[in-house]
């Protein structure tokens, strides 16, 4: 039986995520991973992540290694070292602050500097619970991300609105991505490891940044994932943290 630390699973992903200081980013990546929210999170410094394993509709396990930037961005301590083997990004912005929408598109050039340019983003519109604050329209920014070609949901860390499904729907793009592609998937040298990155804080470990100390990139842009090397998988069905349970 495979520890915490020993997890079986088919592929890593790195997920980043990015949007102004204040906007929610913290505790959607809490709410996900660990169902827990604090309203009087406090702002940290540094990189940290958390994990989760989801299950694809034929039977993949992918197990994402999400990262917040606790912080960073209030001091633009943000570096290309963070989005480094990153295949996915979820730009998030506070709904009941216009400025921290207008701030998407500075977001959206820092990716296309450091990221890699085929990178799966999802437009994130969190704290929708705050009605009668709200400050951006759901149309607008709905018309934003269609206009920059961009995924888009709206959703609330407080009341758990829509959170599952934002980190769901990205992973599960990420995945799209290769599984539509076979021969790419086939002809690409992937990492063989096991997993033995905990989940918790890293203060800057390049080695660490993948989730993997020799992830190797797929021939199609933009797809940089980590291959477990244990590709039977058990049929024992692994645990799904639930919202607001």
């Amino acid at each position: 039986m495979a520890t915490r630390d020993e997890e079986v699973y088919d592929y890593l992903f790195k997920v980043v995520m990015i949007g102004d200081s204040g906007v929610g980013k913290s505790n959607l990546l809490m709410r996900y991973t660990k169902g827990d929210f604090n309203i009087e999170s406090k702002t940290t410094i540094g990189v940290e992540f958390a994990t989760k394993s989801i299950k694809t509709q034929d039977k993949k396990v992918i197990k994402a290694q999400i990262w917040d930037t606790a912080g960073q961005e209030r001091y633009r301590a943000i570096t290309n070292a963070y989005y480094r083997g990153a295949v996915g990004a979820l730009l998030v912005y506070d709904v009941t602050s216009m400025q921290s929408f207008q701030h998407v598109a500075n977001w959206l050039k820092e990716l296309k500097q450091y990221a890699d340019s085929n990178i799966v983003i999802l437009l994130v519109g969190n704290k929708t619970d705050l009605k009668d604050k709200r400050e951006v329209k759901k149309e607008d920014a709905a018309q934003y991300a269609d206009q920059h070609s961009l995924a888009f949901i709206e959703t609330s860390a407080l009341d758990c609105s829509n959170v599952d499904l934002a980190f769901d729907r990205i992973i599960n793009e990420i995945y799209k991505v290769i599984s539509t592609n076979p021969q790419e998937d086939e002809d690409s040298q992937y990492s063989r490891q096991s997993d033995k990155t905990k989940t918790g804080g890293a203060q800057g470990d390049d080695s660490k940044t993948q989730g993997s100390t020799k992830a190797s990139s797929v021939k199609q842009p933009g797809v940089k994932l980590t291959q477990n090397p244990d590709t039977k998988q058990s049929d024992k069905k692994k645990k799904k943290s639930k919202c607001c349970e």
